[in-house]
Parts: C-alpha cells; sequence; structure tokens
C-alpha cells in the first residue's frame, strides 16, 4: 500500500533541509482558495518549477479545485511561517562577554546586529529541530539565535575558553567545544550540522579557514548553507577579491550577498560594517577541502604576533590531531607561536615520561602564582610541572613536565588517553579500576553518571573547554 499524498508532501519537504522554508510557503498557499497558477507559484515565492510540479504530482488527489484540506497546515506546521519572532536581548549579553582579544581580531557586534541576525537565520531557514554550527561566536550569535527559535540545536567551536564558558553559563542547552581550527574541527563536530555561521578574520587565510572548517562541519552537503560576515573597504576593492577568490577555490556558490548587514563597534577600516554571504557547496567542495586544509597557515589574524605580518610561528598540529598515546621516554616541544590554549592542550595531547615545552614568558598560564598553581591542578593526575621563567632568554620560558609515577584513577587514565572518546576511556578506566568485576555494559552507565554532560562522551578529553576538563576531572577525583 503506498503512503498517503500528504506522506509525500512532508517527505519532499524534509528532503530539502533547512532550505524548506519556501516549499513549506507554496504548500501554505495552497491550502489558501482561490488556486493558484504554477506560474504564480513559482514567481511568488522563487521556487523552481520541477519542485513545484513534483509537489503537486505528491498532492495529487488531496488537490480539490487546486486547493489542499487544512491538515497540511498542521502536518508542515504552516502557521509557524507566520508566528512572531520575538526580538532577541542583547546589549546586557555582548556588555557582559569577556573582553575582546585584538589578536583573535575580536570586534563586538552591536546588539542590534546579533538580533537581527536571529531572526533573519529563522525567517529564512527552517531551523526547528535543524542543527546551527557557530565557528567561532565572538558576536554571540549563538545565544541570540537560541532566544528566537529554542527548538534549534546549536553548537558553539572557539578557541577562547572564557567565552565558551561565558556561553555555556547562559544557556545550557548550547554545546561547546574547544578547537584552534588551524589544527583541525573536533570530530564530535564533523558532518553534524545542517547550517553553518561565522565572523572570521579577514583575511584571505582566515576567511577560508573557518568556512573550510564550516563546511567540514556539515551533515547535509546537498541542502547545508554557510552564512558568513566579512567586508572590505571601498578603498581596497583587491583585498576583497582576494578574500572572494578564497572563498570559490573552495568550491563554494555564492548563493547570495546582504551589503552592510551587520555593524560593530569598532573595525572603521571598514565602515564598523559587513557583508552577509550566503554559501553554499557543491560537489567540487569535499576534494577542494582536503587539497586547502592540508596545509593550514597559523598566521591568519589582522593584529597581533600571528598576523600576517607577523613572524611565521611553528605549528604543533601534529599534536592535537589524534595520534597514540604510546608513553615516549622525552619528548621536547615548541610552543613559542602559543597564544594561550596550546600549552594545556599539549600536556593533555602528549604522553612521555619527561616533556620539555618553550613557550613565551608572558602565557597567561604563567603570568602569576595562581594561573601556575591552576594549571598544576589541572595535569596533577598526569604531570608534575616545572617552571623556569626568562629561560632560555628573557622572551622564552621553559615547563618542564614529569610523569607522575603514583599517578593514576579514572582522572589518570583520561589524561593520558585524552585523544580517546571520553566515555570509552573512562568505561576502561573503571573496568580496570574494578579489577575486572565490573562488567562493560556497568561501567558505561557509571561512566555517563560522572559527565555532567551527554555529548562529552563522545568527545576527546582535547575538545572540551578548559572549564568542562576542570569539572570533569574534579569530579573524578
Amino acid at each position: 500500500m503506498g503512503s498517503e499524498p500528504i506522506d509525500a508532501v512532508a517527505a519532499l519537504v524534509a528532503e530539502s533541509g533547512v532550505g524548506a522554508r519556501r516549499l513549506r510557503q507554496v504548500v501554505a498557499r495552497l491550502t489558501e482558495p482561490p488556486a493558484p497558477s504554477l506560474d504564480d507559484l513559482v514567481r511568488d515565492f522563487a521556487v523552481p518549477r520541477r519542485t513545484v510540479e513534483a509537489l503537486l504530482r505528491a498532492a495529487g488527489p488531496d488537490l480539490h479545485d487546486g486547493v489542499l484540506p487544512a491538515s497540511y497546515r498542521d502536518r508542515l506546521d504552516l502557521d509557524g511561517l507566520h508566528r512572531p519572532r520575538p526580538a532577541p536581548d542583547m546589549a546586557g549579553l555582548i556588555a557582559g562577554a569577556p573582553v575582546a582579544d585584538r589578536a583573535l581580531d575580536h570586534v563586538s557586534a552591536t546588539a542590534d546586529t546579533a538580533a537581527r541576525r536571529a531572526v533573519w537565520l529563522d525567517e529564512t531557514f527552517d531551523l526547528t529541530g535543524a542543527h546551527l554550527v557557530c565557528v567561532g561566536d565572538h558576536d554571540l550569535t549563538s545565544l541570540a539565535v537560541r532566544q528566537v527559535n529554542p527548538g534549534l540545536r546549536v553548537t558553539v567551536v572557539d578557541v577562547d575558553d572564557r567565552l565558551l564558558e561565558y556561553i555555556a553559563a547562559r544557556d545550557p542547552g548550547i554545546e561547546c567545544w574547544h578547537a584552534d581550527l588551524r589544527f583541525g574541527l573536533p570530530p564530535v563536530v564533523a558532518g553534524s550540522a545542517d547550517l553553518v555561521f561565522t565572523d572570521p578574520p579577514y583575511t584571505p587565510e582566515g576567511v577560508q579557514l573557518f568556512l573550510g572548517r564550516g563546511a567540514q562541519a556539515l551533515g547535509d552537503r546537498a541542502n547545508g548553507r554557510l552564512v558568513m560576515a566579512y567586508g572590505f573597504s571601498p578603498l581596497t576593492p583587491a583585498l576583497g577579491l582576494k578574500v572572494q577568490r578564497a572563498v570559490l577555490d573552495l568550491d563554494l556558490a555564492i548563493e547570495a550577498i546582504l551589503p552592510a548587514f551587520n555593524r560593530y563597534h569598532g573595525a572603521q577600516a571598514v565602515g564598523s560594517a559587513s557583508d552577509l554571504y550566503v554559501c553554499r557547496p557543491t560537489a567540487g567542495t569535499w576534494p577542494a577541502l582536503e587539497k586547502r586544509l592540508a596545509r593550514t597557515a597559523v598566521n591568519i589574524y589582522t593584529h597581533g604576533s600571528q598576523s600576517l605580518e607577523g613572524r611565521t610561528a611553528k605549528s604543533p598540529a601534529e599534536l592535537f590531531g589524534g595520534g597514540p598515546t604510546a608513553k615516549a621516554s622525552r619528548a621536547d616541544v615548541d610552543l613559542t607561536g602559543d597564544p594561550g590554549p596550546w600549552l594545556l592542550r599539549a600536556l593533555l595531547a602528549v604522553n612521555a615520561e619527561r616533556l620539555t615545552l618553550l613557550v613565551p614568558n608572558r602565557h597567561p598560564d604563567l603570568a602569576d602564582a595562581a594561573g601556575q598553581a591552576a594549571l598544576r591542578e589541572l595535569v596533577a593526575g598526569k604531570y608534575a610541572l616545572r617552571y623556569r621563567r626568562s629561560t632560555p632568554d628573557p622572551q622564552h620560558a621553559i615547563v618542564e613536565a614529569s610523569a607522575e609515577a603514583g599517578a593514576g584513577g579514572a582522572a589518570g587514565w583520561l589524561l593520558t588517553h585524552a585523544h580517546g572518546k571520553i566515555g570509552n576511556v573512562l568505561s576502561e578506566a573503571l573496568v580496570k579500576g574494578s579489577g575486572g568485576n565490573l562488567t562493560r555494559n556497568e561501567a558505561r552507565a557509571r561512566a555517563a553518571g560522572l559527565v555532567a554532560r551527554p555529548a562529552h562522551l563522545d568527545a576527546r578529553l582535547l575538545d572540551l573547554p578548559r572549564p568542562a576538563v576542570r569539572q570533569l576531572l574534579q569530579t573524578l577525583g
């Protein structure tokens, strides 16, 4: 027995993913007499004729004098197309956010811009039940869009642990992951998104990297979209051309450009404004990603030591990719280019009896006694740390990490298996610690009870924001 016409129409709508809003508008019009013509439906809703014809064929016998029954309105939530969208209250959230980090090209969007983005995204795409990934989110787009549509799943990937902690505290429903995108996207995020939003560094390298990682996050390759804020000065159109070429080098089609959509507190060189780009992947995007992201530059920003004009920093990308956890006798790591987050991640990623790390002398974790003590405590289940400031010269410091002979337990096991899925690693630790008295299923259930967020079970310790790493290790004792 074949499916009912309403099922066939619903299936066609669902196949369009976040791009289904216009199809739902077509169906909504078909429920309202008088019956529209095919030409009207194509023109009024900007839907290809072939797609409209497919909808009409699927509706089949349910079309009476060209009009569909009211049951379609409930099934496809057609009244939701016109529901009021509350303007998010973003002024207080933006004012309370962590101070902008100039080295990360942070420039705050205005509260009105964050609110307008959220409403536009919800009015343009079918977001309820979809998954939005924000690749970097200093502007708090995640918080704004969740106010407009709480039925949207939102994930934020950012290198700034302060920002991730702030977002998670204000909306626990948002998934937050730490990543320096130059070294990869957290595996738990890859291939999961329906829609991506990013406001990247305004360099060709930065735009290509953030869009490329966003494309890697897409799960719906046929209908997924990447929405990007980017602007250039009318005095330097050649720079705008370079960036647009970087976009096209990813084989992304630019579907729309909304001029001067975003406004900022600062960024006066580009008129304190940027355009909103809507990009769509093509069949050529995925091989292009392999080529373009294979060797990512460290210098991608417009300010600071890792700007395009700065000294080329050494990349520790090989540390964070997911290599073996076998313990070496000794390892030396050059982190002289560390903007802050690399030191902790290197201590998590590398297993060695003795580990020596060369870092900037003014590294945030070494700046004062409190910071030094916090880092010691965080990795105490794995390493004992010694700090040698102004060594080998006034610009650098050495962090010496010695494997703790007495370290163990679930916390120590997790720290030495930072590349594995947390749920699997904890289960192994619990079985091991029980002397074999726990079954694997019992260990999995107990591991789930130790982790604050279920999503963390499928993630690596390397990908958790620093506060979440601290919380988990404290829970494990």
